[in-house]
């Protein structure tokens, strides 16, 4: 029975080490760790290059990274390195987002920020040196507060204004001193993120892009009033906006 429970011990912790060791990896030199490590044809070339993500922990047992790093070995031999930035549990897509027929790195980093807001980053072995395509710039967004409880928004990328109904907010925006008696105290804004969310799609056309998510917030960020959700496609080396939506919480009009 000692013997059985042995081997199952064993087992399970073998297990559990190839499991650490797939997810997270071993401590490398100077603290370093391998987060990462795939194979993938991003050459081109028919033959798998090897891909890894490795970083610096902030301290022993913190799992935020104040140094992370692109690594790729190509078949032929050929090395590169990338300093990304800080963040958390990194991670890779293997896409043609370029639209070239070979695969690109989309690499996605947490900040572990309180807006649930990541950076991302687009890379493209091309010509024997990775390449930094870049991702779409955030929807360009302009908002007020407006009297009788309410908000506009507009997308300036594509000239869409929007108007929110915040009547259900009122006791809340009072308490605040935002509005008196219906009335804005002073010109305020909402507050608008960058992406909190930025991931690959395919498009209808099997073209494959970007679909970002970018939160408004009213008097403060837990405020939610809306998402606004925008399309990209890669094309003449600049991404181009395919549609936008707004999700909103409340209920909204849109104008012309």
């Amino acid at each position: 029975m000692k013997k059985e429970f042995g081997l199952a011990l064993m087992a399970f912790l073998f297990l559990s080490l190839n499991a650490i060791t797939g997810a997270y990896a071993l401590e490398e030199k100077g603290g370093m760790l391998t987060l990462l490590q795939q194979e993938s044809d991003i050459s081109g070339d028919g033959k798998n290059d090897i891909v890894t993500i490795s970083g610096i922990p902030f301290e022993e047992g913190i799992s935020y990274l104040k140094e992370i790093f692109l690594h790729v070995t190509v078949s032929d031999g050929k090395t590169y390195k990338i300093d990304l930035k800080s963040g958390f549990d990194p991670t890779i897509d293997f896409i043609d987002l370029n639209s070239d027929g070979v695969l690109d790195l989309f690499i996605s980093i947490p900040t572990g920020g309180s807006g649930g807001l990541s950076n991302y980053f687009l890379y493209t072995l091309a010509n024997d040196r990775l390449v930094d395509i870049g991702i779409p710039d955030s929807l360009t967004i302009t908002s007020q507060f407006q009297d009788g409880y309410k908000a506009t928004m507009t997308i300036e990328n594509t000239g869409e204004t929007y108007t929110f109904d915040l009547k259900s907010r009122k006791k809340d925006y009072n308490r605040l001193g935002l509005y008196l008696k219906g009335k804005l105290n002073e010109p305020t804004e909402l507050m608008v993120d960058p992406y909190s969310l930025l991931k690959p799609i395919k498009l209808k056309n099997e073209q494959y892009g970007l679909k970002g998510i970018q939160q408004i917030s009213g008097a403060y960020h837990a405020d939610g009033i809306a998402f606004v959700e925008s399309k990209w496609y890669y094309e003449n080396g600049k991404w181009n906006i395919v549609s936008t939506k707004v999700l909103d919480r409340e209920k909204t009009q849109k104008k012309k």
